[in-house]
């Protein structure tokens, strides 16, 4: 009777199981029947097996099957069974691996997650125990390595960012361009999900690592080298685009005054955390690092864990507007610094770049002066906060 509750309320989500295979004979039979107790909305992709799977799949006709004549990679298979899914009618598809390391019976526990959540928009990770007798330690490792990454992507802390086991909002997810087909596609597809604002959250799920059925399909070189150029990409991209995208959506629909209020004045982060930010925000930003500034600010806003608004807000002192006066500025604090003596006018500066033939007072009247004025601001950034504290205390009290 339970079972059938499974049944009928995957239907109501408008939920299948996707399986994607490849040189699993055997596991697959297991798996597949594992899931059989659920449901019978399941596609099976076949990524170009060459072992007995196709003599295997032929026990079940009843169910949807993609078979590919050549191995794409398990991306390009999940992306084949999104397609499916989505032309099936279906909302949202649970993924699970054919190698046996998943307990089909954990699918619950991806439906009740489901039905609690009042955000539909969620993509469900099944989080693994990684410290389990029997884990690879290269397992264990890349999964670290991976929740590392993906938190400086988006923010987000997870458990488990590799495991396979996992929910899909595909209708959610249908308009996102992915560019990878193999196993970095797992990491793409959660990155750019959180970034177009879909919930992503770990579940937990029992695993099972027995070496004499398993078959990993992993490259370690070819893999773990696509995985660090998509990493790298991410985070480059994070940097210069989905972080000021983010900072300056918050800006625009809040308002100046209502941001500064709440995300600046009313952030819970200490005085000097926020005194801090704001200096390293002023200093990045009158450096002569142009065109760098916003991935510089938030890779150091993240390494010394300062406030990564507030650093990106107060970088842009170097705005367009402001960048010929910031040019005079340092021409005139390197002329002092240096002991030197030349003139020229604002506009034989920006338009001749006069200040180009005395790149040395230059650069070094622009550090001088990113140095002295985030000391000045921070400082009285930090006044201005610690009396700013004071005044909500007070209010507090009475």
């Amino acid at each position: 009777m339970k079972l059938n509750a499974i049944n009928t309320r995957l239907k109501a989500l408008q939920c299948c199981v996707i399986i994607p295979t490849y040189n699993n004979y055997k596991t697959l039979k297991r798996v597949i029947d594992g899931v059989l107790v659920f449901t019978k909305d399941i596609i099976i992709v076949n990524d170009g097996s060459t072992d007995s799977t196709a003599v295997i799949l032929k026990d079940y006709p009843q169910l949807q099957q993609i078979t590919l004549p050549k191995n794409k990679g398990k991306g390009n298979a999940l992306r084949l069974g999104f397609k499916q899914a989505e032309k099936l009618g279906f909302q949202y598809a649970i993924t699970i691996d054919s190698d046996g390391q998943h307990f089909p019976e954990d699918i619950q526990v991806f439906v009740e997650a489901l039905e609690n959540e009042e955000n539909k928009n969620v993509l469900l990770i099944g989080a693994r125990n990684m410290s389990q007798e029997g884990v690879p330690k290269k397992s264990s490792f890349g999964n670290k390595f991976s929740n590392f990454w993906y938190w400086v992507e988006t923010g987000i802390r997870l458990q488990d960012t590799q495991s396979g086991f996992r929910l899909y909002p595909i209708g959610h997810l249908k308009h996102l361009k992915f560019y990878t087909k193999k196993f970095e596609f797992e990491i793409e597809v959660i990155v750019r999900a959180a970034w177009q604002g879909t919930l992503v959250k770990n579940v937990p799920i029992k695993v099972s690592y027995d070496e004499s059925e398993r078959v990993s399909h992993f490259r370690p070189f070819k893999d773990f080298t696509r995985i660090s150029i998509l990493n790298t990409c991410l985070v480059i991209l994070t940097f210069i685009y989905i972080l000021p995208r983010d900072i300056i959506k918050k800006l625009k629909k809040k308002g100046f005054k209502r941001f500064i209020m709440e995300d600046f004045l009313g952030n819970k982060d200490a005085p000097k955390k926020k005194a801090l930010s704001i200096a390293l925000g002023v200093f990045i930003g009158l450096t002569p690092f142009w065109g760098f500034h916003t991935i510089i600010v938030i890779f150091l806003a993240i390494l010394f864990k300062l406030n990564k608004a507030i650093a990106f807000t107060f970088s842009n002192v170097s705005l367009p507007p402001f960048i010929p006066f910031v040019l005079y500025a340092s021409s005139k604090m390197g002329q002092f610094v240096l002991g030197e003596t030349y003139s020229y006018t604002m506009e034989e500066m920006t338009q001749n770049f006069e200040v180009m033939k005395h790149l040395k007072t230059y650069i070094v009247g622009s550090f001088s002066l990113a140095i002295l004025s985030s000391i000045v601001l921070g400082l009285l950034g930090y006044l201005i906060l610690m009396l700013f504290n004071g005044k909500q205390k007070i209010v507090v009290n009475e």
